[in-house]
């Protein structure tokens, strides 16, 4: 992740046309209607109407721009951008051909300028004349320390400078770099993603890495940001586990060993959630269906963030973390397209409502974006865009969502004709869209060093709308506004306000730009170019004096980029000096008092034409005496009509005391905080702040338990976390007993020693009674929870016999491996039956009404797991069967595993048609387990499509004696391999009645199907009589083996982004 601002991060595309006379009659069009508008607004200076003036320009200013052409990159689609600003004249720029058909860069140029842009010189030579650049980054702590990155489908590489791009040192890495993260105050110390998601970490500025952790989730690693220092070189990741959860982890950037690691959060999280802003730690836990939100104070224990009861939130996110303050938005159970906001206290656990039903949006990668914007300059104070009524407004608070208004509408339009717009029916609507592209301004903008300028598009009326846009700018801080275009432009700050630069938003080439040096009130038009541009985006100098901008473009399509350098400093021939200001106080709507104090800053008077400078901040901050306006409503707490804080009906104001002990106090809530950072001093704050109270002693009451994940399963082997949760009773002096229900009993003095939780082992599997039992002097409570203790169900067989006769009721039994794994749900699937049987055991019995071959499936449910087996039984009023014997030295080549004897089955019973001439569709051969080596045959009675009878019981007697017969005279064998001759044979005759008259077949005609893994049985291969029933099993090769196989485990922030063009 590179610095913001000085490197261009975004992709810029610039509007091109296709053909010459198209352009050139787009730039007559542009030309002709910048002339109208000029005329229309010269028309309103003559009138003297207020709101916008045309001014005339000084040749000196007008003739003070240079021209530069990128020669020999007119290919170039993409281009970065570093300018280091701060009393540095370099600018690096580094441009590139991105073949979107390959998915790639196929050609890159580096430039630099030591002379603010007014010329550049090409460094090919310097970098490697075939070397392919694909990112430059910039350390934000020292700008004169560059990073380029080569292409990573020609090399992995890094070429480093530490004099603003003069020279480079070539570095080879051993991974390809997806994204960096610099320290923030360690300029030497980066992070780097891989593509194949694994951590890096750097104390050389990118000369030697160091591998942290592998398997770390895109744009989740953070550096520590506390504001102690302690933790400078804390690394905080979230990272994948071996069985496919997230967990969140801190390790040393130079040792993350894994006895060096630490998990803050107790058990896993939820993927792609954690979240590390300054003082707070943020992760989401989903248990139930319903994600949960965490919050880590100055790395304190988490606790669960409290929402109102009812919110039932979908889904959170994370505006602001500033002042030791939360401000989230929350989507919560009936909302859509709209966020809640939300803000905490100090610790970020307890929330409070800041505004309802705040408009969304998706952003082009999916992403979702907030109509929220946070003024710069100004703390405490938003604009916001709520849906009432399916309509969208524009909302203003200048006490971080204590307070809201609409806006009020300009009085006058551009030519000074008045608006009738009267609230709350009628006002002003803004967009809140900012850009991420540091070449465009987005929909709004403002600056910390203009603290009461706000310039947005947007438009009058009873709801905001994307027809009619215009462009309006305040100047004290949002209280009134003026119309300055009508049409969209990007607004550029320089000199700290003093002067601002507006370039329309058009796909036409252009040539004129507007400035204003009195904040808006009244703009001049400036040629920047003699040629008309097409304008792909303008950078400001970075820095306190800030008066030199760079326009980015191409004249056409197949042009150099262009790259066009204004300076404004000869408009000003000195410094502003103290009498150039003027005091102006920040207020909202006439009130002075803003979160708690009264602000005055300094303001250059709108006649004095010089140069602002480094910026001063405010003059004078003067506290204010508390009102009830400076408190909101405290946690569970909602404010009425009448302006009260009364309890929500969900809320019961005594359970805060539940952590207080006999002989103690506790803070008891008047139903009001403070607006945190809010500084007024006396008034009524003794009478909102709540007051300390004597902690009533309490019987236990409202106990339970619960796991750390909110799961009633466990794995056997592994810790399990229980959670105690007691909702009132005096905890510190309470005695406290959990049984685990498997023989161990632990006791604790007081529930505060289990914050962290109660971890227990389960040896075995099956369903425990777990129970806790909390008594002290006033009484006692219990609570049961039943936890089901699994291990993993790794195999399903499915048993069952070959053959049976029709309405005779066979048994089919799931052989399970292991076969103990906990509490099962069997779900049995018979013949083409629609609707499943679900059952607790694990064997069935059923009978089948139709001849021919029928299916069975089963489906075995355990935990999260589901396993299933399918098998195929033949259903006949009538058959035979004949167990077969082989060669003795077949013996010396059964290794008996299932894959084996499906293969003889089959070979032999290719061998009976071969020696026969009967029908393979009479024929079901299945070679048994163990040795010595044999075989069952079926003879089944067979009718085909034609409609051909079934066999008699004379017709299957016949078959048998023509098999036996063959099979006497040895002409039934095969060849295993060369050289190796097998005989089948008859063994001792042991044929099934050709009618079922008695109460079970012979043992032969009923074998059954088990399963073969680790118990000693075997499995069978069943060979329709229509195909060959392809059976596969995972664990076939272990027949003879006692140990089990090894398991199979399978296995950011973004790149800078780039300017971009064509």
């Amino acid at each position: 992740m590179c610095e913001r601002g000085g490197v261009s991060n975004q992709p810029l595309t610039t509007q091109a046309r296709g053909g010459l006379a198209g352009r050139l009659r787009e730039e007559c069009d542009a030309e002709a209607g910048e002339e109208r508008a000029v005329t229309s607004t010269q028309a309103a200076g003559r009138n003297h109407q207020p709101g916008f003036a045309l001014l005339s320009l000084p040749l000196s200013l007008v003739s003070n721009h240079t021209t530069f052409a990128l020669a020999g990159d007119s290919a170039h689609n993409q281009a970065m951008v570093h300018w280091s600003g701060h009393n540095s004249s370099v600018i690096l720029i580094l441009t590139k051909l991105y073949d979107y058909n390959l998915g790639s860069i196929t050609e890159s140029s580096l430039w630099r300028s030591t002379d603010y842009g007014t010329t550049y010189e090409k460094l090919n030579d310097k970098v490697g004349l075939k070397t392919i650049l694909s990112y430059l980054y910039v350390c934000p702590t020292n700008k004169r320390k560059i990073m380029l990155l080569t292409d990573p489908e020609v090399e992995s590489s890094l070429l480093i400078s530490s004099d603003e791009g003069a020279t480079y040192q070539k570095y080879r890495l051993n991974f390809y770099i997806h994204s960096l993260l610099f320290h923030p105050k360690q300029e030497d110390w980066i992070l780097a993603y891989s593509q194949d998601q694994k951590l890096f970490s750097s104390v050389e500025f990118g000369r030697r890495w160091l591998l942290l952790h592998e398997g770390v989730t895109p744009n989740r690693f953070y550096w520590s940001m506390m504001g102690n220092g302690r933790e400078a070189d804390l690394v905080h990741l979230e990272a994948r586990t071996v069985d496919g959860h997230a967990q969140y982890i801190t390790c040393k950037m130079q040792n993350c060993s894994e006895a060096t690691r630490s998990k803050p959060f107790p058990g896993y999280i939820d993927h792609n959630s954690l979240i590390v802003q300054g003082d707070y730690v943020f992760v989401q836990l989903t248990s139930g269906g319903r994600p949960h939100y965490y919050v880590s104070y100055r790395r304190s224990p988490f606790a669960q963030m409290k929402l109102p009861k009812y919110s039932l939130p979908k889904d959170m996110h994370v505006i602001s973390t500033d002042e030791n303050q939360v401000f989230a938005a929350v989507q919560e159970w009936n909302q859509n397209d709209t966020y809640n906001l939300y803000i905490s206290d100090t610790r970020g656990v307890y929330f409070t409502l800041a505004l309802e039903n705040v408009k969304s949006s998706q952003g082009l990668e999916g992403n979702v974006m907030i109509d929220l914007y946070e003024v710069a300059g100004i703390k405490g104070m938003f604009l916001a865009n709520k849906k009432i009524d399916n309509q969208v407004k524009t909302f203003i608070t200048y006490n971080k969502g204590r307070d809201w208004s609409l806006l009020q509408a300009p009085h006058t339009d551009l030519r000074g004709n008045p608006i009738q717009c009267l609230l709350p029916y009628c006002s002003l609507h803004l967009h809140l869209k900012v850009s991420d592209n540091p070449y465009t301004s987005g929909n709004i903008a403002s600056r910390d060093t203009a603290p009461s300028i706000i310039v947005a598009s947007g438009n009058i009326g009873t709801e905001l709308s994307d027809n009619d846009i215009s462009m309006f700018v305040t100047s004290d801080a949002g209280n009134t506004w003026r119309q300055i275009f009508e049409e969209e432009h990007s607004v550029l700050y320089l000199d700290q306000g003093g002067v601002l630069v507006a370039m329309k938003h058009t796909s036409l080439p252009i040539r004129h730009l507007w400035l204003s040096f009195d904040e808006g009130r009244s703009w001049s038009k400036y040629s920047f170019t003699s040629l008309p541009l097409f304008v792909d985006g303008v950078l400001g100098e970075p820095g306190e004096e800030t008066l030199i901008m760079t326009v980015f473009g191409h004249f056409s399509h197949r042009s150099e980029w262009q790259l066009v350098k204004v300076d404004y400093k000869s408009i000003f021939d000195r410094r502003c000096a103290e009498e150039d200001y003027r005091p102006w106080q920040l207020h909202s709507q006439g009130e002075a008092c803003i979160m708690g104090a009264k602000r005055i800053y300094r303001k250059r008077k709108s006649e004095k034409k010089c140069m602002q400078g480094k910026y001063a901040g405010a003059m004078t901050s003067e506290p204010c005496v508390c009102t009830e306006a400076d408190f909101d409503c405290d946690y569970g707490y909602e404010r009425h009509s009448n302006g009260q804080c009364l309890p929500a009906f969900w809320y019961n104001p005594s359970s805060l005391s539940k952590d207080c002990s006999l002989g103690q106090s506790y803070l008891n809530s008047t139903g009001y905080r403070k607006v945190v950072s809010n500084n007024c001093t006396d008034g009524v704050r003794e009478r909102y702040t709540a007051k300390p109270q004597q902690c009533p002693g309490k019987p236990p009451q409202g106990l339970r338990i619960v796991t750390a994940d909110g799961r009633l399963t466990a794995e056997q082997g592994h810790n399990v976390t229980f959670l105690v949760q007691l909702e009132e009773g005096d905890l510190q002096r309470s005695l406290f007993q959990v049984d685990f229900g498997d023989g161990i009993a632990v006791s604790y003095a007081n529930l505060s020693s289990t914050e962290d939780g109660i971890k227990h082992i389960y040896q075995n599997v099956g369903i425990f009674r777990v129970t806790v039992l909390v008594e002290n002097s006033l009484g006692s409570d219990s609570a049961v929870l039943y936890l089901h203790v699994t291990c993993p169900l790794e195999h399903v067989h499915l048993s069952l016999p070959f053959v049976t006769t029709k309405n005779k009721e066979i048994n089919a039994t799931a052989v399970l491996w292991p076969s103990q794994v906990g509490t099962l749900t069997y779900v049995w699937w018979f013949g083409n039956n629609t609707e499943p049987l679900i059952t607790l055991e694990g064997s069935i019995t059923f009978t089948f009404s139709v001849e021919g071959m029928n299916t069975i499936t089963v489906q075995v449910s355990a935990g999260n797991t589901i396993l299933q087996d399918t098998k195929t039984i033949a259903v006949y009023e009538k058959f035979q069967s004949l167990r077969l014997s082989f060669s003795p030295n077949l013996d010396e080549y059964n290794p008996d595993i299932p894959e084996w004897r499906r293969d003889i089955s089959r070979v032999v019973k290719r061998a009976l048609v071969e020696a026969t001439g009967i029908s393979s569709k009479h024929v079901l051969v299945a070679v048994l387990p163990g040795l010595p080596t044999s075989a069952e045959l079926f003879i089944l009675p067979y009718q085909d499509a034609t409609g051909e009878k079934k066999r008699t019981a004379a017709n299957l007697e016949q078959i048998s004696e023509t098999l036996i017969q063959k099979l006497n005279q040895n002409l039934v064998h095969f060849e295993l391999k060369p050289g190796v001759r097998i005989l089948v044979h008859a063994a001792h005759l042991t044929a099934a009645p050709l009618v079922d008259l008695t109460p079970s077949h012979s043992g032969s005609a009923m074998l059954m199907l088990l399963s073969v893994v680790f118990v000693g049985l075997a499995v069978f291969v069943i060979y329709e009589i229509s195909n060959t029933l392809s059976f596969q099993m995972s664990y076939t090769f272990l027949l003879r083996t006692s140990t089990p196989p090894p398991s199979l485990h399978p296995s950011a922030p973004a790149f800078p982004s780039t300017l971009q063009h064509g």
